[in-house]
Protein backbone atom coordinates (compact mmCIF):
# COMPACT_ATOMS: atom_id res chain seq x y z
CA UNK A 1 0.00 0.00 0.00
CA UNK A 2 2.91 2.32 0.58
CA UNK A 3 4.23 1.40 -2.44
CA UNK A 4 1.10 2.28 -4.31
CA UNK A 5 1.26 5.71 -2.97
CA UNK A 6 4.89 7.02 -2.99
CA UNK A 7 4.38 6.22 -6.49
CA UNK A 8 1.30 8.20 -7.43
CA UNK A 9 3.33 11.23 -5.31
CA UNK A 10 5.77 10.65 -7.71
CA UNK A 11 4.23 10.60 -10.64
CA UNK A 12 1.52 13.30 -10.16
CA UNK A 13 5.02 15.31 -9.06
CA UNK A 14 7.57 14.08 -11.92
CA UNK A 15 8.26 15.89 -14.91
CA UNK A 16 8.48 12.37 -15.84
CA UNK A 17 5.33 10.42 -17.76
CA UNK A 18 4.72 6.84 -17.30
CA UNK A 19 4.22 5.33 -20.95
CA UNK A 20 4.34 2.16 -22.97
CA UNK A 21 3.08 -1.23 -22.61
CA UNK A 22 0.85 -2.83 -19.52
CA UNK A 23 3.16 -4.75 -17.02
CA UNK A 24 3.57 -8.29 -18.02
CA UNK A 25 1.30 -10.61 -16.60
CA UNK A 26 3.99 -13.66 -16.12
CA UNK A 27 7.64 -13.24 -14.49
CA UNK A 28 9.97 -11.97 -16.93
CA UNK A 29 13.04 -10.51 -17.18
CA UNK A 30 12.83 -6.76 -17.36
CA UNK A 31 15.78 -5.19 -19.16
CA UNK A 32 16.51 -1.87 -18.04
CA UNK A 33 18.02 0.80 -20.35
CA UNK A 34 19.62 3.19 -21.64
CA UNK A 35 20.58 2.90 -17.86
CA UNK A 36 22.87 5.75 -17.23
CA UNK A 37 21.99 7.31 -14.40
CA UNK A 38 21.55 6.35 -10.93
CA UNK A 39 18.08 7.85 -11.22
CA UNK A 40 17.36 5.22 -13.29
CA UNK A 41 16.97 3.07 -9.70
CA UNK A 42 13.86 5.59 -8.49
CA UNK A 43 12.58 5.40 -11.62
CA UNK A 44 12.11 1.54 -12.13
CA UNK A 45 10.92 1.92 -8.63
CA UNK A 46 8.05 4.36 -9.12
CA UNK A 47 7.27 1.75 -12.30
CA UNK A 48 7.35 -1.41 -10.77
CA UNK A 49 4.93 -0.23 -7.98
CA UNK A 50 2.78 2.11 -9.98
CA UNK A 51 1.82 -1.13 -12.46
CA UNK A 52 1.85 -4.08 -9.28
CA UNK A 53 5.00 -5.58 -10.77
CA UNK A 54 7.19 -7.54 -7.92
CA UNK A 55 10.80 -6.74 -8.96
CA UNK A 56 13.83 -7.99 -7.93
CA UNK A 57 17.13 -6.40 -9.41
CA UNK A 58 20.54 -6.82 -9.38
CA UNK A 59 23.47 -4.93 -7.71
CA UNK A 60 27.20 -4.37 -7.50
CA UNK A 61 27.56 -6.17 -3.52
CA UNK A 62 29.02 -2.76 -2.11
CA UNK A 63 25.48 -1.74 -2.37
CA UNK A 64 24.79 -4.60 0.14
CA UNK A 65 27.68 -3.19 2.87
CA UNK A 66 26.52 -2.06 6.10
CA UNK A 67 23.27 0.09 7.55
CA UNK A 68 22.14 -0.43 3.65
CA UNK A 69 22.25 -4.12 3.20
CA UNK A 70 18.76 -4.57 4.77
CA UNK A 71 16.73 -1.63 2.78
CA UNK A 72 18.24 -2.51 -0.57
CA UNK A 73 17.85 -6.11 -0.03
CA UNK A 74 13.40 -4.89 1.32
CA UNK A 75 13.89 -3.02 -1.96
CA UNK A 76 14.31 -6.07 -4.03
CA UNK A 77 18.01 -6.55 -4.60
CA UNK A 78 20.12 -9.65 -5.19
CA UNK A 79 23.47 -8.55 -4.81
CA UNK A 80 26.03 -9.71 -7.67
CA UNK A 81 29.94 -10.45 -6.88
CA UNK A 82 31.58 -8.36 -10.19
CA UNK A 83 34.21 -11.39 -9.55
CA UNK A 84 32.38 -14.20 -10.06
CA UNK A 85 28.97 -12.61 -11.95
CA UNK A 86 28.26 -16.10 -13.83
CA UNK A 87 27.41 -17.08 -10.42
CA UNK A 88 24.47 -14.89 -10.25
CA UNK A 89 22.77 -16.36 -13.34
CA UNK A 90 23.19 -19.60 -11.96
CA UNK A 91 21.65 -18.42 -8.41
CA UNK A 92 18.60 -16.62 -10.36
CA UNK A 93 18.18 -19.63 -12.16
CA UNK A 94 17.99 -21.79 -9.23
CA UNK A 95 15.27 -19.10 -7.43
CA UNK A 96 13.10 -19.37 -10.38
CA UNK A 97 13.11 -22.89 -10.76
CA UNK A 98 12.05 -23.53 -7.11
CA UNK A 99 8.87 -21.57 -7.94
CA UNK A 100 9.86 -17.98 -6.49
CA UNK A 101 8.00 -15.43 -9.06
CA UNK A 102 9.23 -12.18 -9.38
CA UNK A 103 10.08 -9.33 -12.15
CA UNK A 104 13.58 -9.38 -12.52
CA UNK A 105 15.62 -6.22 -13.48
CA UNK A 106 18.75 -5.92 -15.28
CA UNK A 107 20.85 -3.33 -16.47
CA UNK A 108 22.96 -4.97 -18.66
CA UNK A 109 24.74 -1.44 -20.31
CA UNK A 110 26.19 -0.27 -16.64
CA UNK A 111 26.38 3.44 -15.95
CA UNK A 112 29.91 3.72 -15.73
CA UNK A 113 33.34 3.83 -17.68
CA UNK A 114 33.83 2.89 -21.69
CA UNK A 115 31.81 0.16 -22.14
CA UNK A 116 31.13 -1.11 -25.83
CA UNK A 117 29.18 -4.39 -25.15
CA UNK A 118 26.03 -4.96 -22.80
CA UNK A 119 26.52 -7.88 -19.75
CA UNK A 120 24.73 -11.29 -21.41
CA UNK A 121 23.25 -12.20 -18.05
CA UNK A 122 20.25 -11.25 -18.95
CA UNK A 123 20.16 -13.10 -21.94
CA UNK A 124 21.22 -16.28 -20.45
CA UNK A 125 19.05 -16.19 -17.17
CA UNK A 126 15.74 -15.73 -19.70
CA UNK A 127 16.96 -18.42 -21.80
CA UNK A 128 17.62 -20.78 -19.10
CA UNK A 129 14.53 -20.50 -17.04
CA UNK A 130 12.06 -19.51 -20.15
CA UNK A 131 10.86 -16.40 -19.08
CA UNK A 132 10.22 -13.36 -21.74
CA UNK A 133 12.06 -10.14 -21.85
CA UNK A 134 10.49 -7.01 -21.36
CA UNK A 135 12.21 -3.91 -22.72
CA UNK A 136 11.88 -1.13 -20.12
CA UNK A 137 13.35 2.48 -21.12
CA UNK A 138 14.09 5.89 -20.51
CA UNK A 139 14.03 8.34 -22.71
CA UNK A 140 15.32 12.06 -21.94
CA UNK A 141 14.28 13.46 -24.90
CA UNK A 142 10.87 12.69 -24.56
CA UNK A 143 10.99 12.82 -20.61
CA UNK A 144 8.95 9.16 -20.77
CA UNK A 145 10.39 5.52 -19.31
CA UNK A 146 7.65 2.52 -18.84
CA UNK A 147 7.62 -0.62 -20.32
CA UNK A 148 7.79 -1.40 -24.00
CA UNK A 149 7.43 -5.13 -25.91
CA UNK A 150 7.83 -8.66 -23.76
CA UNK A 151 8.80 -11.11 -25.68
CA UNK A 152 10.43 -14.20 -25.67
CA UNK A 153 14.03 -14.80 -27.13
CA UNK A 154 14.49 -17.25 -30.03
CA UNK A 155 18.26 -18.13 -28.97
CA UNK A 156 19.24 -17.04 -32.42
CA UNK A 157 21.47 -13.90 -30.24
CA UNK A 158 21.79 -11.71 -33.43
CA UNK A 159 18.29 -11.81 -33.98
CA UNK A 160 17.17 -11.30 -31.08
CA UNK A 161 19.40 -8.66 -30.40
CA UNK A 162 18.61 -6.65 -33.49
CA UNK A 163 14.87 -6.80 -32.20
CA UNK A 164 16.02 -5.23 -29.18
CA UNK A 165 18.30 -2.28 -30.76
CA UNK A 166 15.51 -1.25 -32.98
CA UNK A 167 13.29 -0.95 -29.69
CA UNK A 168 16.56 1.16 -28.18
CA UNK A 169 17.57 3.09 -31.21
CA UNK A 170 15.65 6.35 -30.04
CA UNK A 171 16.05 6.13 -26.64
CA UNK A 172 19.06 8.23 -25.12
CA UNK A 173 18.87 8.09 -21.26
CA UNK A 174 19.29 10.34 -19.03
CA UNK A 175 22.83 11.21 -19.59
CA UNK A 176 23.24 10.41 -23.43
CA UNK A 177 26.96 10.40 -23.23
CA UNK A 178 27.02 6.92 -21.20
CA UNK A 179 24.12 5.15 -23.21
CA UNK A 180 25.95 1.68 -24.85
CA UNK A 181 24.48 0.83 -27.90
CA UNK A 182 22.81 -3.11 -27.35
CA UNK A 183 25.34 -5.38 -28.49
CA UNK A 184 26.26 -8.83 -26.86
CA UNK A 185 29.95 -10.22 -27.33
CA UNK A 186 28.32 -13.46 -28.25
CA UNK A 187 26.58 -11.83 -31.50
CA UNK A 188 30.54 -11.32 -32.49
CA UNK A 189 31.45 -14.99 -31.40
CA UNK A 190 29.07 -16.05 -33.88
CA UNK A 191 29.12 -14.18 -37.09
Amino acid sequence: MLRRLFSRAFWGLSRWKLTGEPAPDRPTILVGAPHTSNWDFVLMLAIAWRLGIDVRWLGKSSLFAGWRAPIMRRLGGIPVDRNDPGRVVSDVVQQVHSGAVFGLVVTPDGTRGAHTHWKSGFYRIARETGMPVTLGFVDRTTMTTGLGPTFELTGDVKHDMDRIRAFYADKSGLRPARRVEPRLREEESRT
